[in-house]
């Protein structure tokens, strides 16, 4: 049943203190209110099917299965599903993958609370919230930066310090295959070695340590 008109709004991040602020920020607001919080994707998927609220608002780094995963799942049912993602990251990838999987909004956690409240109502009235320093995130990414599943796991791996021999043991793979990856991370990364690369990654959010 609608409940006074206000907008709906579930909230997933795994922290539990930010939660509750969060939701106190939202049911703050006479126009909108938090129907449940939760701080894992699965969780979330089940509390989309059963409470269809008019917005998820979705942290990306979460245990098993990340915000952007659990936004894509939920839009495969539903696509009508709207997202705003809330999170510290401000790497051009992540915002990228956001986007892409569906969001239609994307707040950093450092941004005065009135941004995700504007967000929240301007995604519930059909728009977008891409604030300024994430646009001008966005706008910066490379467009032929894309890396495929394999690179980006050998991405990983390089950003923990393996070898390329150790990288090659752990994905069954030959060595000079490794190489090719890395060769062609070095390439589109615009980096001239493993360390630049990783560094690069990071400051991207093409990987998280």
């Amino acid at each position: 049943m609608e409940t006074s008109g206000r907008i709906k709004v579930l909230v997933v991040d795994d922290h539990p203190i930010v939660r509750v602020g969060i939701a106190a920020i939202i049911n703050a607001r006479p126009d909108m209110e938090t129907v449940a919080q939760t701080g894992n994707a699965e969780e979330a998927i089940r509390l989309f099917e059963e409470l269809r609220p008019d917005i998820t608002l979705m942290d990306l780094r979460l245990p098993k299965m990340s915000g952007v995963e659990a936004i894509r799942a939920i839009r495969t049912r539903h696509p009508q599903a709207c997202f705003v993602v809330l999170t510290t990251y401000e790497g051009d990838e992540d915002i990228y993958q956001a986007i892409e999987a569906g969001a239609r909004a994307y707040v950093i956690k450092g941004m005065p609370h009135e941004a995700l409240t504007d967000a929240l109502r301007r995604v519930h009235a059909g728009g977008r919230f891409l604030p300024p320093p994430v646009s001008r995130a966005l706008a910066s990414r490379t467009p032929d930066s894309d890396l495929s599943a394999r690179e980006r796991k050998v991405l990983s791996l390089l950003a923990r310090g393996r070898t390329n021999k150790e990288i090659a043991a752990e994905l069954g793979i030959t060595v000079a295959t490794v190489k090719c990856h890395v060769s062609v991370i070095l390439m589109r990364l615009q980096a001239t070695d493993r360390t630049q690369a990783v560094v690069t990654a990071i400051q991207r959010g093409l990987v998280h340590v």
